[in-house]
């Protein structure tokens, strides 16, 4: 048998019954094994089908096998996209900020079928028209052109998409009967691929996509992968809404915790108040200040610990409890720190909370700072010609740790035209730096905006600071008058 034969020998049955080969396995004859002899035989029995020849078979096996590599290649393809699709899903589902998740379903489209091009109009309530557009993959040159044009709102084939909210492939944009053109200084784009998003049964808004890299015009397969993308994103965006919600109702809540400051004249204040950036993270951060009795101004600020419903309670009880004794006595701050102590130990579960009581009281010869803390932060003291020291003085035990240790007191002179800055951990803590950093930062912060009237100031500092954001953060500044007696005192 020569190797021809052998290799078709080795073929598999269902290969051999395709390609018309017979092979009796327990033949012995002479012409299953020799190809001529088996011609020769053929010849001689009239009506027998002539088998095809090597040659033959060689070029219908490779054609087959060209055929199976083809459809192995098809579902790779296929297993690719799937792949890709279930990337894209959880990279939009991985984001709560609801202008990040319209962002990112639009790049994400795009790297999907290799677009160049991608947007996301967003309907107005009525559905008539786009109130909002996100655009993707224009360069810097064709954002430059774009300048001065206002975004689409829906006209021309986009207004299709608007009101016929099926899957919509165009091959040649100027020649569908919708076109209306596009703008002086619009990139050309001739193929679009358009799918609408919707959230809860109702449109939301129409994804775009224009331009395949590779040249060639959006497939049913490119349309197939975008269908389910939008479905997805559609999850997506009702996440970030429910997000939003839960976020501004907690920042709402927390803020109606939180006093409106009084008249302090003649010094001015200036606060803020910042949640946290991860949801249903309530915090326990506060300030206050008031008028007291004997003309002094009280400040307080503090931070119970935990970010969340109990945290908030906490806060508020400790708050009130703190005000009222802070308004009744005449005492030290230490002393009325201890003494809250005291009273929340005994008639409240309240986390470990850590605060720092003041009092700015007038003076012969101006302003007199005298406060104690209970494990919290330094205030942060911004002089005329812009130095900045942090007031270290020993601590003192934070709150909910021990109600026998003293917390001891301190005194401070205040130069007149000088602000005095209070803040919680919020501002300042970041994992990947040091405290000293952030208190550094904080301080060249504070000193390159202190000549801001003190309502800006304290914007710049909570828009700009050096935390990592995953904690609320409470700022209080006073800015001392720029007289040097203070006025509630005979000359």
């Amino acid at each position: 048998m020569n190797e021809t034969g052998q290799s078709l020998r080795r073929w598999p049955p269902p290969v051999r019954r395709r390609l018309g080969i017979q092979v009796d396995p327990t033949s012995t004859d002479r012409t299953s094994h020799d190809p001529e002899a088996r011609a020769l035989s053929d010849q001689d029995q009239p009506g027998r089908t002539e088998q095809p020849k090597v040659p033959d078979l060689r070029l219908q096996l490779d054609t087959e096998l060209d055929e199976i590599g083809a459809q192995l290649q098809a579902l790779a393809d296929a297993k690719d996209r799937l792949q890709g699709l279930l990337g894209a899903v959880l990279a939009i589902s991985g984001e709560l900020d609801l202008s990040a998740v319209l962002r990112r379903i639009v790049t994400t489209a795009m790297e999907l079928v290799g677009a160049r091009y991608g947007a996301l109009g967003v309907l107005h309530e009525s559905g008539e028209y786009l109130k909002a557009f996100i655009t993707a993959g224009l360069t810097e040159t064709e954002r430059a052109d774009l300048g001065g044009v206002a975004f689409p709102h829906g006209r021309g084939v986009l207004g299709h998409l608007i009101h016929n909210p099926e899957p919509l492939r165009v091959d040649d944009i100027p020649s569908h009967p919708a076109s209306a053109g596009f703008p002086p200084g619009h990139p050309p784009m001739r193929t679009l691929l358009g799918v609408a998003i919707s959230v809860r049964g109702e449109i939301y808004g129409d994804l775009y996509l224009s331009e395949r890299l590779d040249g060639r015009p959006f497939g049913p397969d490119d349309e197939d992968v975008v269908v389910a993308l939008a479905s997805a994103a559609g999850i997506a965006i009702e996440n970030a809404r429910l997000f939003g919600r839960v976020r501004d109702s907690a920042e709402t809540f927390q803020r109606l915790l939180l006093p409106t400051l009084p008249d302090l004249s003649p010094l001015t204040a200036a606060t803020v108040y910042r949640p946290a950036d991860e949801p249903n993270r309530l915090g326990g951060d506060w300030y206050d200040a008031i008028v007291l009795p004997d003309d002094a101004v009280g400040i307080m600020i503090g931070d119970v610990g935990g970010h969340d419903l109990t945290a908030a309670a906490a806060m508020a009880q400790t708050h009130s409890m703190l005000r009222a004794l802070l308004y009744d006595r005449r005492t030290p701050p230490s002393e009325i720190l201890a003494q809250l102590d005291r009273t929340l130990h005994a008639t409240a579960e309240v986390p470990v909370t850590t605060a720092c009581l003041a009092r700015i009281e007038p003076d012969p010869t101006g302003w007199v700072l005298r406060w104690s803390t209970a494990g919290h932060f330094p205030p942060l003291l911004i002089s005329p010609d812009l130095e900045t020291e942090y007031l270290h003085a020993e601590p003192g035990l934070p709150l909910g740790v021990s109600t026998g240790e003293h917390r001891p007191d301190h005194t401070r002179s205040l130069p007149a035209g000088s602000i005095l800055l209070f803040f919680t951990d919020g501002l300042i803590e970041h994992p990947a730096h040091s405290v000293d950093v952030g208190l550094t930062a904080l301080a060249d912060l504070a000193a390159t905006h202190a000549t801001r009237p003190l309502h800006e100031l304290v914007q710049v500092l909570a828009d700009h600071h050096p935390s990592d954001g995953q904690d609320d953060m409470a700022i209080l500044a006073l800015r001392i008058p720029a007289g040097t007696r203070s006025p509630q005192l005979p000359a």
